[in-house]
């Protein structure tokens, strides 16, 4: 590949999630969960819990250094925890939540946890359909969580 087609590649990295772009990135992920599921069934991390050290968040953003996507890990004692994933509608079909959730699951496997776990909502079909395509699989609630009919549990083995 020629250096001007590597220039149109988006770039992954990580950042803080206090950036003004990142932000409005993560308050249109607010809204969006917010106008999907009662406030009792929304599991968001604020933007401090965002940026504590067990916390790996990266940002994808496009060749014009715009913010298209955000994704998270938090270590957790026994497993990684995948949270804050969105793209940007506009953006969607592209690839990108394939390549962040693939970043992130790298994140884990240096981070020494191999267990990636995710609660979802029942109402983003497109996400629990992306996250099959990736290799997970359905579990029970884990950790803090409880059974609810508007989450779905989800694990993969990494590396398996």
């Amino acid at each position: 590949m020629n250096s001007s087609a590597l220039a149109l590649e988006p770039s992954l990295a990580r950042e803080r999630p206090d950036q003004p772009e990142v932000l409005a990135l993560i308050h249109a992920l607010d809204a969006f969960q917010s106008a999907l599921y009662p406030a009792s069934s929304n599991h968001l991390l604020n933007v401090e819990a965002l940026l504590r050290p067990e916390v790996r968040f990266l940002v994808v953003r496009d060749a014009q250094t715009r913010v298209q996507g955000c994704g998270a890990i938090v270590l957790r004692e026994d497993c990684a925890e995948l949270k804050r994933m969105m793209v940007r509608p506009e953006a969607r079909g592209q690839g990108l939540g394939g390549a962040l959730i693939a970043a992130l699951e790298v994140e884990a496997v240096c981070a020494g946890r191999p267990l990636l776990r995710l609660e979802t909502g029942v109402r983003q079909r497109p996400a629990i359909r992306l996250y099959e395509r990736l290799g997970y699989r359905r579990c029970g609630p884990f950790g803090g969580y409880r059974a609810d009919p508007f989450s779905v549990y989800m694990e993969k083995l990494l590396g398996a």
